[in-house]
């Protein structure tokens, strides 16, 4: 069983402040030792409608500014700012990686070339961003499936075959949800992925918005190359996502179950495996065998 890996998705728990980021990014590579943490990127003039800009965010009390648009402005860091989180990145020893939402976004961390850019359930259907990047980006290309219908998939998974970068994409069966009921995960949807696009891409992911960690197990064990799940200081904090994110002991063993459950996920390579010999050879009973 390959290995997973594991991606903390800070997004935009950190509330805007980049000293929390930073903070973040220590924890996950040190305390939890993820393999990535993943940031967001938006241009929001660019992503949203003027009327979606200047709008009431829809949960006032997890509102950073007066409009959507304010809010979202609060907590976005600039192209430098993320060229800093990924050289923080680099001396804590963990990936750095960045969900883009807009073609903008996407030139911009490009133009930093981490080992794979996300693109996250809502955009991914923004067939412009999709093409950029197969053509401009020689990175992994992942691409949670939230909130697309099979078909939708497929068109996906066609636009990237057609550029020849399909072995480089990472397919994440996901719920967009905050949080996600178990009965809403939907975890057999690994399994339909994996037939439907396994021999056409190079791997198959999991992003979950679950509490706990037990369903990250499973997702493992179904054949999840990648678990993604969101992260935060404090569950309690100010923010839509915050609720649906793990703590830092929450992170941790995560990433220790499902590197433990990892190295059980085999066969016996011997018909009596080492272990076992020794203890054989002290408590086995062979009684007489009769063949009729």
């Amino acid at each position: 069983m390959k290995t997973p890996t594991v991606v903390a998705e800070i997004g935009c728990n950190h509330k805007g402040d980049i000293e929390i980021a930073r903070e973040m990014i220590g924890i996950a590579a040190t305390f939890a030792k993820c393999n990535f943490v993943k940031f967001q990127k938006r241009s929001n003039r660019e992503l949203l409608t003027p009327e979606e800009y200047n709008a009431r965010h829809p949960n006032p009390q997890h509102s950073y500014g007066n409009s959507y648009g304010e809010h979202r402005e609060f907590l976005e860091f600039d192209v430098n700012q993320h060229r800093l989180l990924q050289k923080w990145c680099e001396e804590f020893g963990i990936g750095y990686s960045t969900s883009v939402w807009d073609l903008t976004s996407a030139k911009e961390i490009v133009g930093l070339n981490p080992e794979f850019i996300k693109i996250p359930s809502a955009c991914n259907l923004h067939f412009p961003m999709l093409e950029y990047l197969a053509r401009n980006y020689g990175g992994e290309i992942h691409i949670s499936l939230g909130m697309t219908t099979p078909a939708e998939q497929e068109q996906i998974v066609q636009l990237m075959e057609k550029h020849g970068v399909a072995h480089r994409v990472v397919l994440y069966a996901c719920t967009s949800g905050y949080p996600v009921p178990f009965e809403q995960v939907c975890l057999l949807e690994l399994q339909a992925l994996e037939e439907r696009f396994g021999a056409r891409i190079k791997e198959i992911g999991f992003s979950g918005h679950h509490l706990g960690i037990a369903v990250d197990i499973a997702a493992l064990t179904l054949g999840a190359s990648w678990i993604e799940r969101h992260f935060t200081l404090d569950r309690t904090w100010k923010g839509t996502d915050h609720a649906a994110s793990l703590e830092p002991d929450g992170l941790r063993k995560l990433v220790r179950d499902v590197r433990a459950v990892s190295k059980a996920l085999a066969f016996k390579n011997a018909p009596i495996v080492e272990i076992e010999a020794a203890q054989r050879n002290k408590l086995k009973r062979i009684q007489g065998i009769h063949f009729h």
